[in-house]
């Protein structure tokens, strides 16, 4: 034991001293304090709000993840998303391929030019000729053509110089294969958007296919611009059209 505190003695004693360093304190910058402190206006009084139940309005939020939205949007949604995800062959992908901006135009200008007549419109001229005494109805309007079944006759018989198919049509299998009806009849068509656009022509809701069957003279012109650029853009690519397929992304 005495040899052991003997050792501890000798030890501590060969231990250098460590000095203490008091830390003093930083010297404060010129107006630190005041800075520092923020200054309330006495006649502004704090008001907090308070959320809770029977207290302040909830602020506006974006709650549109948290919708039920309509079953007509949800399947427009689901449907785009399959369409994105899933391989799609082309005779369904060609409906993707809709006309530039600049030619829908032009060709809704011709369209609206033969618009067919609103029941109102048929019940005046009715009228008319019955106030008249005529009982023959002359010569037949130069109208678009629409319907389904109206517009395949036309172009069976190659009545038709033009179809314009919307690319909307639900369920798709009612027009998927008339762009191949009319390469096969060599008659010109497009697709454009979409079926409300062109049951407005018609007066309807909406109409899946058009078809233009004569024009007047003065327009004969802007008709064929319409059915060189069309059979560019349609007809002429049909091999390109029938190998491209769709989604997968």
């Amino acid at each position: 034991k005495q040899w052991y505190q003997r050792r501890v003695a000798i030890t501590a004693g060969r231990m250098p001293k460590v000095k203490k360093v008091k830390k003093t304190p930083a010297v404060p910058a010129f107006n630190a304090a005041k800075s520092s402190k923020k200054t309330s206006n006495p006649l502004i009084e704090k008001r907090s709000k308070n959320f809770s139940i029977g207290g302040d309005i909830q602020p506006k939020r974006d709650l549109r993840r948290f919708v039920k939205w309509p079953k007509y949007i949800r399947l427009q949604r689901q449907r785009k998303t399959l369409y994105q995800r899933l391989k799609v062959p082309p005779s369904v992908n060609q409906f993707t391929q809709t006309l530039d901006k600049q030619t829908a135009t032009n060709l809704f200008k011709l369209l609206k030019k033969y618009k067919p007549e609103t029941a109102a419109e048929k019940k005046d001229r009715l009228k008319s000729m019955a106030d008249s005494g005529k009982t023959e109805a002359g010569k037949k309007p130069t109208v678009v053509k629409f319907g389904l079944n109206h517009v395949t006759a036309l172009v069976e018989k190659k009545k038709a110089q033009l179809v314009v198919i919307a690319h909307d049509v639900d369920p798709i299998e009612l027009v998927v294969w008339m762009p191949a009806l009319c390469r096969k009849m060599n008659i010109p068509y497009c697709i454009v958007k979409g079926k409300a656009r062109l049951g407005q022509v018609v007066h309807k809701k909406t109409a899946a296919v058009l078809a233009i069957t004569s024009v007047k003279a003065e327009d004969k012109n802007a008709l064929n611009n319409l059915v060189s650029s069309v059979t560019t853009n349609y007809n002429d690519r049909f091999d390109e059209i029938r190998k491209t397929w769709g989604g997968g992304k």
